[in-house]
């Protein structure tokens, strides 16, 4: 005689069938919100979404290029990074400017253009986030210039903040938001 039991208890069995059937509608449940966001995202952008990490070295070449933009005051390489868009924006520590053509005006030509003669912008510590079709990056820059008017040398460091979104041309900049390194330690009272 056994001692094995030839059947399971009939309460194991359909709690066995109830936890199949839930794995199931949930692994069906997440397949439909994905191919749905895919199809959204295709039929915004006309490119598949970006779930990927693979996509940050396309961020990090939109970013070689930005800096390539800004060395030469070229709005035409800019126009290349840059979304073509009133709602694009440009945060920085002597203003904010709205849209590409003040962003092409005020921070291209009058700034890079009008006020430096040679300019060179080094990027370093980039770290690249990319979510669906929405990416960003924070890194540091280091900022070498000559003022055109006297030839003095400049030179700054700082962080920044750029967000990208994906376009049927492929990545765009749609934010900028940079500022100096601090200057003052960090305060002893974290709630300033």
């Amino acid at each position: 005689m056994s001692c094995i039991p030839t059947s399971r208890p009939w309460h194991l069995s359909a709690l066995s069938r109830l936890l199949a059937l839930i794995l199931i509608t949930q692994a069906a449940a997440i397949s439909w919100a994905q191919n749905s966001a895919q199809a959204e995202s295709k039929a915004q952008t006309g490119r598949p979404a970006r779930y990927a990490a693979g996509y940050s070295d396309e961020i990090r070449a939109m970013i070689e290029k930005y800096a390539k933009s800004i060395d030469d005051a070229d709005t035409a390489l800019a126009s290349q990074v840059w979304l073509d868009s009133p709602d694009v924006s440009f945060i920085h520590p002597q203003g904010h400017e709205h849209g590409f053509e003040q962003i092409k005006e005020d921070i291209y030509k009058r700034l890079m253009g009008d006020v430096f003669s040679e300019r060179n912008l080094t990027v370093h510590d980039v770290s690249v986030h990319v979510l669906g079709d929405t990416a960003w990056a924070e890194f540091y820059w280091d900022f070498t210039a000559k003022i055109r008017k006297d030839g003095s040398p400049v030179t700054t460091h700082g962080r920044e903040t750029q967000i990208y979104r994906t376009t049927k041309e492929g990545w765009r900049l749609v934010h900028v938001h940079y500022s100096g390194l601090p200057v003052t330690p960090a305060p002893r009272n974290p709630g300033f």
